[in-house]
């Protein structure tokens, strides 16, 4: 359970340093670019990645799919964490298991147990009751639209990784190694551009916070990866303390330490969010058996 804790601790860390960058007028795509530099050195020498296999054959457009998408995604994390808090959040990206459990459905075929369906209901009501907002406490910019992204491209990303594993040809920690690569890539031509353009200046203390987000960003992945290798014979076991951990610790942090304001109905999303991680790892259980 230990990996399962540091994971937890690992992530909900990430959330913070996110909800900290804009105190301390942090460049976000600056720590975003450093961060997967970390996170590929973290890899070279904890995964030691074999990239001989990675020819013409490799699944490039998914790979070039995830390296679009996870910096995309992660400067939306920030600006949601940023205006609608860690908690919302949170609970955002921890939801989103619920995209590739559909499409699981759609484009896999798998078939669905009561379990799976009754969680997949209460999920959505936990995605309405968490977002809620009555009228007279909409903000300008519908900040709403932050965590429902976060929502749908962390749940996009998941798939595509899902298809990376189907992938046998490569072991997966060849092909998370060569998604960090590009996706480093990537975010480094974007902040070569703002610096020519003047968007942005590059700083020492921009660099500084990519390298420890880029740790226990690298240090969520690896602790999780490490706890369903020791618990190999309960995966669900894994699947669920991870995202409970994450919903309670994220969302006590974010009301005690920041002292995020939420309404009854936001309460009730953060219950519903439980119930329905705990239905869908009833689900995997009744799978198993």
């Amino acid at each position: 359970m230990i990996y399962i804790i540091l994971s937890v601790f690992c992530s909900v860390t990430v959330a913070v340093l996110l909800k900290l960058a804009k105190r301390y007028q942090i460049s976000i795509i600056q720590a975003v670019t450093v961060n997967y530099l970390t996170a590929i050195l973290l890899c070279l020498i904890f995964f030691k990645p074999d990239i001989g296999p990675v020819t013409s054959t490799a699944p490039w457009p998914i790979y070039i799919g995830l390296a679009v998408l996870l910096p995309s995604i992660f400067l939306i994390l920030a600006v949601s964490v940023k205006n609608l808090g860690i908690v919302k959040t949170d609970i955002a990206q921890r939801l989103s298991l619920f995209i590739p459990i559909i499409a699981a459905y759609f484009i896999f075929k798998e078939n669905f147990n009561s379990y799976k369906l009754i969680g997949l209901g209460i999920g959505f009501l936990a995605i309405f009751f968490t977002f809620f907002k009555k009228s007279k406490e909409k903000s300008k910019s519908d900040n709403w639209i932050y965590p429902i992204t976060v929502f749908i491209g962390f749940g996009v990303i998941d798939v595509l990784f899902k298809q990376i594993a189907l992938f046998k040809t490569l072991p997966y920690t060849t092909s998370l190694f060569t998604v960090f690569c590009l996706s480093f890539l990537i975010s480094l031509l974007i902040v070569i551009i703002m610096v020519l353009t003047k968007k942005t200046k590059l700083q020492l203390v921009n660099l500084a916070c990519g390298l420890i987000l880029g740790l226990f960003n690298f240090g969520n992945i690896l602790f999780y990866l490490k706890a369903h290798q020791a618990l190999a014979q309960n995966p669900s076991t894994v699947f669920a303390a991870m995202n409970l951990g994450v919903i309670v610790a994220g969302s006590l942090i974010g009301i005690i330490v920041f002292k995020e304001k939420l309404s009854k109905l936001n309460y009730a999303g953060i219950v519903f969010a439980l119930v329905a991680i705990i239905f869908i790892t009833l689900s995997q259980l009744h799978v198993v058996r």
